[in-house]
């Protein structure tokens, strides 16, 4: 058997007959003796175009078949900001079985590499590589969001979820533990550990999996602010953060109040003074609070009546966004022990109890502005 009997069949074969033949025709007679440089030329030439023609092979092959999905319907997101390589492990990871260099290699080779397009995507049974590059590369997505906002309780968090007719709602008739028990958080209460962000998800989605995401984003953000707490913090480890951060966040709308607020509760931490706020017995009364707090509301002894405990509450009261974890952390410099509402949504600082009785009597006792 010849050297070349091997190829004779099939289309590689084929292809390199025909190659063979062309170079042969073109070839001349003096040049055409094995061993020559053009003869080594001519055989480089066919090699080099039977890698060209595998290499188409396997890639129609590859684009056209089926991939293997665990179940009729795989949801999965592609972040912003995310390049072939990227999306490739973000659709691996969401359970498609599909290894995602074939996926990133097939994406170059058909010149998609810096086509992707972000967003929340959800694909069937008998998709084929070759459908889902073009989907994710002409951004044919099917999504929608939900708000979570900051200040809301996880309560409020789960009215807004249930209320919601694009998600499958798998937290219904769960219980808090229950829930965090579904999203990996076992052994932690819902209150607080939930970013408040806008979340794409694709329509049908499970609210369990948007829960999930937002807690491992609340996570995050809570690490990193961690990574930046200055020596002028009180606060020994990032939950303590939390709660602090969800009480600033109760307190004051305003961004750039936020620092000095959390300097007031540090100093007060700091020297073992009562923090003596408000949205903590408010959330301590929970459905007995009417929207007029009380003098009896606060001498009401509970865990969460900072006017009768010292220190923190036990848990964090509500959500807070990266600037309520900033200010917790880092708080801006000054002794200020005091802060009241003037009214219009600032606050009025002081240093003394006696410039402080004297801004309740101008910004609430007095009815002045």
């Amino acid at each position: 058997m010849s050297p070349a009997a091997p190829y004779a069949a099939g289309p590689i074969g084929a292809l390199r007959g025909i190659i063979r033949a062309i170079i042969a025709a073109r070839t001349p007679p003096n040049r055409s003796k094995p061993g020559t440089l053009w003869g080594r030329i001519k055989n480089l030439l066919a090699t080099l175009a039977l890698l060209a023609f595998g290499g188409l092979a396997w890639s129609a092959w590859f684009a056209l078949s089926p991939v293997n999905l665990p179940s009729k319907q795989i949801d999965f997101s592609i972040q912003p900001g995310s390049g072939l390589r990227s999306a490739a492990r973000q659709i691996e990871q969401a359970g498609v079985d599909m290894p995602a260099w074939k996926f990133a290699l097939l994406g170059r080779v058909m010149g998609k590499a810096t086509s992707i397009k972000a967003g929340s995507y959800e694909i069937t049974r008998g998709v084929t590589p070759w459908q889902l590059l073009a989907q994710v590369t002409q951004g044919d997505f099917s999504q929608s969001e939900i708000a979570f906002i900051e200040g809301w309780t996880f309560s409020q968090m789960r009215a807004v979820l249930d209320a919601s007719p694009e998600l499958k709602h798998d937290s219904t008739g769960l219980y808090n533990e229950q829930i965090m028990a579904s999203i990996g958080a076992p052994l932690q209460h819902p209150e607080g550990w939930f970013f408040p962000d806008t979340y794409l998800f694709a329509k049908g989605s499970s609210d369990l999996a948007v829960l999930k995401r937002s807690h491992a984003m609340m996570e995050k953000q809570l690490q990193a602010a961690w990574a930046q707490r200055s020596p002028r913090s009180s606060l020994k480890t990032p939950y303590e953060a939390l709660i602090l951060a969800s009480i600033i966040e109760k307190e004051t709308g305003r961004k750039e109040e936020r620092a000095r607020i959390g300097a007031v509760f540090n100093n007060r931490l700091r020297i073992g003074m009562l923090l003596q706020t408000d949205p903590t017995v408010i959330y301590g009364l929970g459905d007995e609070f009417k929207g007029n707090l009380k003098k009896e509301h606060l001498l009401r002894d509970g865990p969460f009546n900072t006017y009768t405990r010292g220190g923190l509450p036990p848990r964090p009261i509500a959500m807070a966004g990266m600037g309520s974890l900033l200010a917790a952390v880092s708080p801006a410099e000054g002794d200020e022990l005091y802060f009241v509402a003037r009214g219009d949504g600032s606050s009025q600082f002081s240093r003394t109890l006696a410039e402080h009785n004297r801004a309740v009597q101008k910004y609430q006792l007095s009815g002045k502005r």
